[in-house]
Protein backbone atom coordinates (compact mmCIF):
# COMPACT_ATOMS: atom_id res chain seq x y z
CA UNK A 1 0.00 0.00 0.00
CA UNK A 2 1.95 3.25 -1.12
CA UNK A 3 1.30 6.47 1.53
CA UNK A 4 0.53 9.98 0.28
CA UNK A 5 4.58 10.46 0.79
CA UNK A 6 5.29 7.47 -1.70
CA UNK A 7 3.51 8.93 -4.19
CA UNK A 8 4.90 12.15 -3.74
CA UNK A 9 8.65 10.47 -4.09
CA UNK A 10 7.77 8.61 -6.70
CA UNK A 11 6.12 11.73 -8.38
CA UNK A 12 8.97 13.20 -8.31
CA UNK A 13 11.96 10.69 -9.17
CA UNK A 14 9.53 11.01 -12.49
CA UNK A 15 9.60 14.21 -13.26
CA UNK A 16 14.00 14.77 -12.74
CA UNK A 17 14.55 12.84 -16.38
CA UNK A 18 11.87 15.24 -17.56
CA UNK A 19 13.16 18.32 -16.16
CA UNK A 20 16.47 16.88 -17.26
CA UNK A 21 15.80 16.78 -20.66
CA UNK A 22 13.72 20.26 -20.64
CA UNK A 23 16.73 21.86 -19.49
CA UNK A 24 19.52 19.88 -21.57
CA UNK A 25 17.04 21.21 -24.38
CA UNK A 26 17.17 24.56 -23.31
CA UNK A 27 21.27 24.84 -22.94
CA UNK A 28 21.09 23.21 -26.89
CA UNK A 29 18.91 26.16 -27.91
CA UNK A 30 21.30 28.86 -25.92
CA UNK A 31 24.60 26.84 -27.76
CA UNK A 32 22.64 26.97 -31.53
CA UNK A 33 21.56 30.76 -30.96
CA UNK A 34 25.15 31.94 -29.88
CA UNK A 35 26.78 30.05 -32.76
CA UNK A 36 24.02 32.04 -34.97
CA UNK A 37 24.91 34.95 -33.16
CA UNK A 38 28.38 34.52 -33.96
CA UNK A 39 27.95 33.72 -37.33
CA UNK A 40 25.80 36.63 -38.33
CA UNK A 41 26.12 39.06 -35.58
CA UNK A 42 23.56 40.33 -33.12
CA UNK A 43 21.72 42.55 -35.24
CA UNK A 44 21.75 40.49 -38.19
CA UNK A 45 20.59 37.53 -36.80
CA UNK A 46 16.91 37.48 -36.55
CA UNK A 47 14.39 35.43 -34.74
CA UNK A 48 13.75 33.18 -37.84
CA UNK A 49 17.00 32.74 -38.24
CA UNK A 50 18.01 31.21 -34.65
CA UNK A 51 14.61 29.39 -34.99
CA UNK A 52 15.87 27.61 -38.56
CA UNK A 53 18.62 26.67 -36.81
CA UNK A 54 17.24 25.08 -33.78
CA UNK A 55 14.66 23.10 -35.96
CA UNK A 56 11.98 25.54 -34.25
CA UNK A 57 9.03 27.70 -35.24
CA UNK A 58 9.17 31.11 -34.02
CA UNK A 59 6.17 30.77 -32.20
CA UNK A 60 8.04 27.17 -30.91
CA UNK A 61 11.16 29.47 -30.65
CA UNK A 62 9.37 31.89 -27.85
CA UNK A 63 8.05 28.94 -25.61
CA UNK A 64 11.77 29.10 -24.67
CA UNK A 65 13.03 32.98 -25.18
CA UNK A 66 10.63 36.40 -24.31
CA UNK A 67 12.74 38.35 -26.57
CA UNK A 68 15.95 38.26 -28.74
CA UNK A 69 17.64 40.64 -26.03
CA UNK A 70 16.72 38.09 -23.23
CA UNK A 71 18.12 35.30 -25.12
CA UNK A 72 21.15 37.05 -25.45
CA UNK A 73 20.99 37.76 -21.71
CA UNK A 74 20.59 33.38 -21.38
CA UNK A 75 23.57 32.80 -23.69
CA UNK A 76 25.83 35.30 -21.42
CA UNK A 77 24.73 33.78 -18.14
CA UNK A 78 24.77 30.82 -19.48
CA UNK A 79 28.31 31.03 -20.10
CA UNK A 80 29.22 32.57 -17.15
CA UNK A 81 27.46 29.27 -15.65
CA UNK A 82 29.80 27.16 -17.74
CA UNK A 83 33.35 28.74 -17.01
CA UNK A 84 32.42 28.86 -13.36
CA UNK A 85 31.40 25.06 -13.11
CA UNK A 86 33.87 23.78 -15.47
CA UNK A 87 37.04 26.38 -14.69
CA UNK A 88 36.36 28.12 -11.50
CA UNK A 89 35.01 25.55 -8.96
CA UNK A 90 37.88 22.84 -10.39
CA UNK A 91 40.74 25.06 -9.26
CA UNK A 92 39.56 26.96 -6.40
CA UNK A 93 40.59 24.21 -4.16
CA UNK A 94 43.96 23.88 -4.52
CA UNK A 95 46.29 25.13 -2.69
CA UNK A 96 49.56 26.15 -4.54
CA UNK A 97 49.00 29.31 -6.51
CA UNK A 98 50.96 28.92 -9.49
CA UNK A 99 49.66 24.95 -9.83
CA UNK A 100 46.03 26.85 -9.85
CA UNK A 101 46.99 29.21 -11.57
CA UNK A 102 48.53 26.37 -14.57
CA UNK A 103 45.35 24.38 -13.74
CA UNK A 104 42.49 27.25 -14.25
CA UNK A 105 44.50 28.01 -18.12
CA UNK A 106 44.31 24.58 -18.95
CA UNK A 107 40.62 24.46 -17.90
CA UNK A 108 39.71 27.46 -19.49
CA UNK A 109 41.56 26.97 -23.03
CA UNK A 110 39.42 23.87 -23.11
CA UNK A 111 36.37 25.50 -22.72
CA UNK A 112 37.42 28.11 -25.24
CA UNK A 113 38.15 25.44 -28.08
CA UNK A 114 34.89 23.01 -27.44
CA UNK A 115 33.57 22.94 -30.43
CA UNK A 116 29.65 22.45 -29.11
CA UNK A 117 29.74 26.06 -26.27
CA UNK A 118 33.09 27.57 -27.97
CA UNK A 119 30.64 30.20 -29.37
CA UNK A 120 29.13 31.22 -25.95
CA UNK A 121 32.04 32.11 -24.30
CA UNK A 122 33.31 33.90 -27.22
CA UNK A 123 29.94 35.76 -27.30
CA UNK A 124 30.45 36.64 -23.02
CA UNK A 125 33.40 38.08 -23.17
CA UNK A 126 33.52 40.13 -26.70
CA UNK A 127 29.89 41.29 -27.21
CA UNK A 128 28.79 45.07 -25.69
CA UNK A 129 24.69 44.76 -26.95
CA UNK A 130 23.69 44.67 -23.46
CA UNK A 131 23.43 47.56 -20.98
CA UNK A 132 21.96 48.92 -17.84
CA UNK A 133 21.94 46.45 -14.55
CA UNK A 134 21.68 43.19 -16.99
CA UNK A 135 25.66 44.20 -17.91
CA UNK A 136 26.34 45.65 -14.55
CA UNK A 137 25.12 41.87 -13.47
CA UNK A 138 27.14 39.88 -16.07
CA UNK A 139 30.38 42.41 -15.73
CA UNK A 140 30.04 41.81 -11.87
CA UNK A 141 30.45 38.10 -12.36
CA UNK A 142 33.28 38.56 -14.64
CA UNK A 143 35.27 41.02 -12.29
CA UNK A 144 34.83 37.59 -9.68
CA UNK A 145 37.30 36.00 -12.10
CA UNK A 146 40.22 39.04 -12.60
CA UNK A 147 40.15 39.32 -8.82
CA UNK A 148 40.46 35.75 -8.36
CA UNK A 149 43.68 35.82 -11.24
CA UNK A 150 45.06 38.89 -9.52
CA UNK A 151 44.97 37.18 -6.16
CA UNK A 152 46.51 33.96 -7.20
CA UNK A 153 49.02 35.75 -9.02
CA UNK A 154 49.93 37.55 -5.85
CA UNK A 155 50.25 34.46 -4.37
CA UNK A 156 52.26 33.10 -6.61
CA UNK A 157 54.64 35.90 -6.84
CA UNK A 158 54.96 36.32 -2.83
CA UNK A 159 56.60 32.45 -2.87
CA UNK A 160 58.60 32.95 -5.76
CA UNK A 161 57.31 31.15 -7.59
CA UNK A 162 56.55 33.65 -10.57
CA UNK A 163 57.89 36.67 -11.38
CA UNK A 164 57.77 39.91 -9.98
CA UNK A 165 55.52 42.39 -12.12
CA UNK A 166 51.83 44.22 -11.28
CA UNK A 167 49.18 41.12 -10.74
CA UNK A 168 46.78 43.16 -12.81
CA UNK A 169 49.20 43.10 -15.65
CA UNK A 170 49.57 39.12 -15.12
CA UNK A 171 46.08 39.04 -14.58
CA UNK A 172 45.34 40.46 -18.26
CA UNK A 173 47.94 39.02 -19.77
CA UNK A 174 46.66 35.73 -18.81
CA UNK A 175 43.03 36.40 -20.25
CA UNK A 176 43.99 38.02 -23.20
CA UNK A 177 46.27 34.54 -24.17
CA UNK A 178 43.60 32.60 -23.52
CA UNK A 179 39.88 34.66 -24.86
CA UNK A 180 42.32 35.32 -28.64
CA UNK A 181 42.89 31.38 -29.04
CA UNK A 182 39.32 31.36 -30.72
CA UNK A 183 41.02 34.23 -33.60
CA UNK A 184 43.51 31.38 -34.88
CA UNK A 185 42.86 27.45 -33.63
CA UNK A 186 41.27 25.48 -35.43
CA UNK A 187 41.05 21.75 -34.16
CA UNK A 188 41.18 20.13 -37.51
CA UNK A 189 44.50 21.34 -38.12
CA UNK A 190 48.20 20.94 -36.99
CA UNK A 191 47.97 21.68 -33.49
CA UNK A 192 45.99 18.80 -31.17
CA UNK A 193 43.99 20.52 -28.19
CA UNK A 194 46.50 18.38 -25.54
CA UNK A 195 49.37 20.15 -27.24
CA UNK A 196 47.78 23.58 -27.69
CA UNK A 197 47.03 23.01 -23.84
CA UNK A 198 50.57 21.83 -22.69
CA UNK A 199 52.46 24.43 -24.99
CA UNK A 200 50.34 27.63 -23.99
CA UNK A 201 50.21 26.81 -20.43
CA UNK A 202 54.19 26.06 -20.53
CA UNK A 203 54.84 28.80 -22.20
CA UNK A 204 52.87 31.10 -20.27
CA UNK A 205 54.33 29.97 -16.93
CA UNK A 206 57.62 28.77 -17.49
CA UNK A 207 60.39 29.28 -15.54
CA UNK A 208 62.69 32.18 -15.55
CA UNK A 209 64.37 34.92 -14.12
CA UNK A 210 63.12 36.38 -10.81
CA UNK A 211 61.36 32.82 -9.65
CA UNK A 212 62.30 30.46 -7.87
CA UNK A 213 62.63 27.75 -9.73
CA UNK A 214 64.40 29.79 -12.21
CA UNK A 215 66.88 31.19 -10.18
CA UNK A 216 67.64 27.15 -9.32
CA UNK A 217 67.96 25.98 -12.74
CA UNK A 218 70.37 29.07 -13.53
CA UNK A 219 72.43 27.89 -10.65
CA UNK A 220 72.70 24.18 -12.19
CA UNK A 221 73.99 25.43 -15.43
CA UNK A 222 76.79 27.14 -13.80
Amino acid sequence: MHTTNDRGLEALHDSRPEKDEVQARHRRILETAARVIQTQGYDGASIQDIASACGLTKAGLYHHIRSKEHLLVEIMSYGMDLFEEDVLNQVLPIADPLERLRACMALNIRLVTDQERREVTIILHEHATLTGEVQARINARKKQYLRFLEKSFAEAMRQGSFPQMSPKVAAFSFLGTVLWIYKWYRPEGEVSEDQLVDEMVGLFFRKGPGSEDGEREEEARR
